[in-house]
């Protein structure tokens, strides 16, 4: 069950947020729905910091006490989300009765990393062993759009919308950090404008800074308990995390609902709200189209009702855990029995995928 979710402000990396450790952005977070519960541990996921278990670092830095331990998980893009997957299964399993998850990410700050005997740092680590494509996000999402025939005008229509979506929505669960209460990003969008931006990725393609998610920095959390202690909030029904093509890491989404919904014995057609993080216009749609969905048309306010990354930004560690935190908000107090299903893809071809049910 989780009773509490909150998150930072999102701040572009560099900008807003450019002095805090990815630390220092998961403790207030993790303070706020820690509050008068009996936590018994901290999961979060992060990708890029400077290692150390940050999950621990940030509860002793939140005033946990040093009894609360801590473990950090990486599966990139979707490691917010893993976490909370995570917690929950620990829950389930009576290890536990109190987790705070979530996942935070410091992109202003992380460091920069070398091999023995390298010229100089390296972007990113390999997501898979040598033989398998490995291409990088931008690539993959432009690859998934040829693939699928998502064109250049659905994405930025796409981007449109989630940054037009953003700047009327409601963010209850914003927790001020550095005298900061909203996210930096969302701003007016004209397809106009977009059109005329060049491919940013590839030459000649359809995916453009504008309809893509920006590098940031920011931090969510959630507090889950087990349902024994009677609290109201959202229950943990299915979660899936599953493999797909390393090429067209875009896809794991599709794998990963398809298999969380039949789990769950529930159609998506059930579901009142879905949190897909959007990494790529592009790649939001291939999913979207699959899965049935038109987040264009009549899905308009299930889909990322209020904007996504696109608009807020795409903290990698954390997002996956920003998108259940807006389930929260959007489902605290909605009928019993609703359900909200939160979903990422992941470099190196992964999907996950996590479905709520209000109690």
């Amino acid at each position: 069950m989780i009773v509490a979710a909150c998150r930072t402000p999102i701040g572009t990396a560099g900008h807003a947020f450019k002095a805090l450790t990815v630390d220092e952005l998961a403790a207030p977070v993790i303070a706020a729905v820690a509050a008068g519960l009996p936590v018994e541990d901290v999961v979060l996921g992060n990708c890029m910091g400077p290692g150390g278990n940050v999950a621990r670092v940030a509860a002793l830095r939140a005033g946990l006490g040093h009894d609360v331990p801590g473990l950090t998980v990486d599966r990139q893009c979707g490691s917010g989300l893993a976490a909370i997957l995570l917690a929950g299964q620990a829950i389930s399993s009576g290890a536990m009765e109190c987790v705070v998850a979530g996942g935070a990410e410091s992109a202003s700050t992380a460091p920069l990393r070398t091999h023995p005997g390298a010229a100089g740092p390296y972007s990113r680590a390999a997501f898979v062993p040598d033989g398998y494509l490995d291409p990088d996000m931008g690539p993959a999402a432009e690859a998934l759009a040829v693939k699928c025939g998502v064109s250049r005008e659905r994405q930025d229509a796409y981007a449109c919308q989630s940054h037009a979506k953003a700047l009327v929505g409601k963010f209850p669960e914003i927790v001020e950090v550095g005298a900061r209460q909203r996210d930096q990003r969302p701003r007016v969008m004209r397809r106009e404008s977009l059109a005329r931006l060049p491919a940013a990725f590839v030459e000649g393609g359809t995916v453009t800074a504008g309809n893509s998610s920006p590098v940031s920095d920011g931090a969510a959390a959630v507090a889950m308990v087990s349902e024994q202690l009677g609290l109201p909030g959202l229950r943990l029904v299915a979660g899936s995390v599953v493999g797909c093509d390393p090429a067209l890491p875009g896809w794991g989404p599709v794998p990963a609902v398809r298999r969380v919904l039949e789990r769950a014995g529930v159609s998506l057609d059930q579901v009142a709200a879905i949190e897909i993080v959007e990494a790529f216009a592009a790649q939001v749609l291939a999913v979207t189209d699959a899965l049935g969905l038109d987040p264009l048309g009549a899905d308009a306010a299930r889909v990322c009702a209020d904007g996504g990354a696109i608009a807020l930004g795409h903290p990698w560690g954390a997002t996956g855990a920003v998108v259940v935190t807006r389930l929260f908000a959007r489902l605290a107090g909605a009928e019993k029995g609703m359900l909200g299903l939160a979903t990422a893809a992941v470099g190196g071809g992964l999907g996950v995928a996590v479905l709520f049910e209000v109690v």
